[in-house]
């Protein structure tokens, strides 16, 4: 069971990766249908196939390759969605015998992985709706988190020694991990309404940025056919941007401030480990945050981007077990 969910963990990891990658390469409807493409289990290809694909989307053009970017994201979707299925599966049967064996994680991992399922479809047939889009995003990473856990909740660690200086942190921590859920967000719907280069500049935006902006229209969702390549107009997209800069500082500040008091009060070298990780996460997003302003977003810096953010929530999610565990 240990094996699988870290197996879980990494696909969840290339799942969330491939799911960047076909929202930058604007692939989201690069198959019309769903769960197939065009009528198929796999991306059509024989002349017959095809001309019959066109005749029953005339309004979706085949292109093949945002056509096979889209399913295999769905593929490896649905390998993952097979591993919990299992992982619940082997949790029901140990916990007769094992009583300390999680069950309520492994269940819930199993709606959750449902519930993504259903929104992977509404993505599609809703064409890009971006409260949809968002909440693909973050149920992916919650998926993710939540395997996480199970991980360690499996590998029970134990501390025996214990740190009575480590509860100080604990309200911290559980407060930056909400700092970075919502700064995750916040870029999920900068992705999901195409305003990744909404601002050219830095450090917040070019021009008279303050006069342009519209907070209302931003987190609004405007009625369209679809929303591929964004529906909002120029300066509710650079509202979205500069509030997800924004959030970039907040996060910073308030990760900032837990790394420097845990290092100050923590003495156990598992917590200052998860410190440690805590810390290069958090550089190395900040690091591809600019190279996406400054390279103009580049794909592999903004599939990176995305993956970076994943992982700094992980190393969140494992500090906060660790301070929980050990106060």
């Amino acid at each position: 069971m240990r094996l699988l969910v870290n197996l879980s963990i990494v696909l969840a990891l290339i799942v969330i990766v491939l799911g960047a990658y076909t929202r930058l390469t604007d692939a989201g409807l690069g198959c019309p249908d769903w769960p197939g493409c065009y009528g198929h289990l796999t991306v059509p290809t024989d002349v017959d196939k095809v001309a019959a694909a066109q005749q029953l989307f005339p309004d979706a053009p085949l292109e093949h390759h945002k056509a096979w970017n889209e399913m295999i994201h769905r593929y490896a979707a649905g390998l993952l969605g097979l591993a919990i299925f299992v992982i619940a599966v082997l949790a029901l049967v140990r916990q007769r015998k094992y009583p300390e064996t999680p069950l309520k994680l492994p269940l819930f991992l199993l709606l959750l992985v449902i519930f993504q399922a259903a929104l992977g479809m509404w993505t599609v047939t809703l064409n890009l709706q971006p409260l949809i889009v968002m909440g693909h995003l973050l149920g992916g990473f919650t998926t993710l988190s939540l395997l996480y856990l199970l991980r360690l909740r499996l590998k029970r660690i134990h501390l025996p020694m214990g740190d009575p200086k480590a509860r100080q942190l604990a309200n911290l921590a559980m407060f930056a991990l909400l700092v970075v859920v919502l700064q995750i967000a916040l870029g999920g719907w900068v992705a999901a309404n195409y305003a990744a280069l909404a601002c050219t500049e830095l450090p917040i935006c070019e021009g008279n940025w303050s006069a342009n902006l519209d907070i209302a229209g931003a987190f609004s969702v405007p009625e369209a056919v679809t929303y591929q390549y964004g529906a909002h107009d120029y300066p509710e997209r650079m509202t979205m941007h500069v509030a997800h800069r924004f959030g970039a500082l907040v996060t910073t500040l308030v990760v900032g401030l837990l790394l420097w008091r845990g290092y100050v009060k923590a003495h156990s070298t598992v917590i200052r480990t998860s410190l440690n990780w805590v810390a290069l996460a958090l550089i190395l997003q900040l690091a591809l945050g600019i190279s996406n302003v400054v390279l103009m977003l580049p794909l592999a810096v903004a599939v990176s981007h995305n993956l970076m953010g994943a992982l700094l929530l992980l190393s969140l999610v494992g500090l906060n077990y660790k301070i929980a565990r050990h106060a």
